[in-house]
């Protein structure tokens, strides 16, 4: 009550004084402007600094998550698990003259664990958890942020002391407070703020009354500033990859322990059909599984749940648009010659083939392959390059043309005939792809590519019968499974068919004729290769292996 009467009566003063002496104005205005800054710099005793507070997520007990809830990252929890014995054992460490570890660095793709990491360590040490973003220390005012850095460890230091264990301080995000410094010609307030981090971990010891570890994730691990990275700093940078085959099965089954799971649901089938997917991406395939069944009004989940659920993780929810007849034989006929090639080149590699449109997708194949493959050779690129032709061929056979739908699968074709030519695998050896002369990268490209599309054609033409029986029974039921694809083609042993597609000679040798201009060098979309090659993939995580995409 008596705050809202001396609001009032000042409010009251200040518009007398506005009306009767207008030059008092200006200094108002300044009067008020310095209050506000007062406030900004926390420069009045008893106001709560407004723009300096930081949110940060306390939890005086550790939190309820264990390394057990978290699947699929043995080896990052093995590595994990070995840095903090440091800091359960102190006494050990100090009587060995062993430094403290002063921070972890956890990098590697979204949605892999990171957090659930961090997490888990401090319950398993008995630590104080204290989680905060690299966003959440950058402010528009100078020196905001290396205060909030100040803040956020003092937090952490009387947590700790409060409950007599030892502190984790989580920063997420870490590249935006901890990239490399002289980037940003504005101001300072970055670099201030990743000094201050550095001070304040260049001043943990293992004598210290409270001692706290610092944990960071990333995703951009490249983006970091060399200090920070120093021994001394983050002592231990630990990867958190994609899971394997059976760290997906591990994750699936942790994901589905709530969850009511009908007789027979092999959720090793479904590990294998979600190659490249990370512990999120799987979270989210069980959860619209679930959600699948329940619009079905069932009791239990059927495993189709889950592979319908894979699709909709991968590409989004089915569309309404309907194309025309025609647009659908093409695209029936487009996907049919995707899976007939994939599945002579690799028996039991197509898992479905649908005409359902999705996403910009008007149809697609979901490859699944036997094992996770982290290292192509030219065999097994020369047959991704195939797989990605096969659809615009088959179109070209079909209807006597092709159409604009392949413009994705082109795209792929370009990239993984680059990477062949950058590893070596041209008749023009180990070559730097920056530094080949006008024309020569588009001439490589054309005479491995010409090659390859004989190869497909005259599979596709030999089985043309087969491919128009695909694209029919696609007409009719909009999608097709793996087995029945290959019953489908069960009349033809698969050494026989693979033999059909080495019928056509290899990539020929290269023509010394020069181009005829150099603006048909084809671009590409990434730079120099790298040796060793995530699984192609179209456009999901999985690897679609080619589709009719909307133009």
């Amino acid at each position: 009550m008596a705050r809202d009467v001396l609001l009032g009566a000042g409010a009251a003063v200040v518009i007398f004084l506005v009306a009767h002496f207008p030059t008092l104005i200006p200094v108002l205005l300044m009067a008020a402007l310095a209050v506000l800054l007062l406030r900004t710099m926390g420069g009045i005793p008893g106001l709560r600094p407004r723009f300096a507070a930081l949110s940060t997520r306390r939890a005086p007990q550790s939190p309820g998550v264990t390394f057990d809830d978290v699947g699929g990252q043995a080896a990052a929890k093995q590595e994990l698990l070995e840095a903090l014995d440091f800091l359960s054992q102190s006494d050990r460490i100090r009587r060995m003259g062993i430094r403290a570890l002063r921070g972890i660095l956890l990098t590697g793709p979204p949605g892999t664990g990171k957090t659930l990491l961090a997490k888990a360590a401090a319950n398993y040490t008995g630590s104080v958890f204290i989680a905060t973003s690299g966003s959440e220390f950058i402010e528009v005012y100078a020196g905001v942020g290396a205060q909030r850095v100040r803040e956020v460890f003092r937090r952490a230091r009387e947590e700790g002391r409060q409950n007599d264990c030892p502190a984790v301080v989580f920063i997420d995000e870490l590249e935006v407070v901890g990239g490399r410094r002289g980037r940003h010609q504005s101001h300072l307030e970055y670099d201030q703020t990743l000094n201050q981090l550095l001070v304040e971990m260049d001043g943990m010891s293992v004598d210290d009354s409270v001692r706290v570890l610092v944990i960071a994730a990333t995703n951009r691990a490249d983006l970091l500033d060399d200090a920070l990275l120093r021994p001394g700093r983050f002592d231990r940078v630990v990867r958190v990859e994609l899971p394997d085959r059976e760290g997906r099965r591990q994750i699936l089954g942790l994901h589905t322990q709530n969850k009511p799971l009908a007789e027979g649901v092999d959720l090793d089938r479904v590990a294998r059909d979600t190659f490249g997917f990370s512990g999120a991406h799987l979270e989210s395939l069980s959860n619209e599984a679930a959600i699948l069944a329940m619009r079905e009004g069932l009791e239990h989940i059927p495993e189709r749940c889950f592979h319908e659920a894979v699709d909709k993780v991968m590409l989004g929810e089915k569309l309404d648009r309907r194309p025309t007849r025609e647009e659908r034989r093409r695209i029936a006929v487009h996907e049919a010659g995707h899976a007939l090639i994939g599945e002579l080149l690799d028996s039991g590699s197509v898992a479905r083939v649908t005409i359902t449109s999705r996403g910009q997708a008007l149809g697609f194949v979901r490859q699944a392959p036997r094992e996770d493959i982290y290292l192509y050779g030219k065999e097994k690129l020369e047959s991704e390059v195939q797989r990605f032709l096969a659809g615009s061929l088959a179109e070209e056979i079909v209807f006597g043309e092709r159409s604009t739908g392949a413009g994705n699968d082109f795209e792929q074709v370009l990239r993984l005939v680059t990477t062949m030519v950058g590893s070596g695998m041209s008749p023009l050896g180990v070559v730097d792809i920056q530094g080949l002369p006008e024309g020569v990268l588009h001439r490589e490209q054309s005479a491995i590519i010409a090659a390859l599309e004989d190869r497909v054609r005259h599979a596709l033409e030999e089985r043309r019968g087969a491919l128009l029986a695909m694209a029919d029974i696609l007409l009719e039921e909009e999608s097709l499974s793996g087995d029945r694809l290959r019953d489908l083609l069960a009349g033809q042993a698969p050494w026989e068919a693979a033999a059909a597609l080495d019928a056509v000679p290899a990539t020929p040798a290269r023509s010394a004729a020069p181009p005829a201009s150099s603006e048909a060098e084809a671009p590409t979309r990434e730079g120099a290769p790298r040796k060793v090659l995530p699984a192609p993939q179209g456009r999901g995580p999985a690897g679609i292996a080619g589709g009719a995409v909307e133009v």
